[in-house]
């Protein structure tokens, strides 16, 4: 089972493809460097989730298999939801169950 399929159980294919268009305007907002996945950027992975419950994230790893490992890693630490990974960049969804920034599709 890929990453992406792992991380399917959450939001159907509707809310997906909804959350895909949204984030085709959207920059990165976390990067992850040479360093790899560190406590800091877990933390600002986590905020920014908090913030904007869609949060686009780029890898700078080479290797397709640690780039694999590196988006599961960070969709368990944020309970978040891959929504997709696309070459280098992952797409993250964690509803706000507080105040909800975006209203999905049923």
């Amino acid at each position: 089972m890929s990453v992406t399929q792992s991380a399917r159980k959450g939001i159907s294919n509707t809310q997906r493809r909804y959350l895909r268009g949204l984030a085709h305007q959207l920059k990165p907002v976390i990067m992850v460097g040479n360093k790899g996945i560190t406590e800091s950027l877990l933390k600002e992975f986590d905020s920014a989730l908090a913030r904007h419950e869609l949060v686009k994230v780029k890898l700078s790893s080479e290797d397709r298999d640690e780039r694999k490992s590196q988006i599961a890693a960070m969709a368990d630490s944020g309970q978040a939801e891959v929504v997709q990974s696309v070459g280098r960049v992952a797409l993250y969804f964690r509803r706000n169950s507080e105040e909800p920034v975006l209203a999905l599709p049923n």
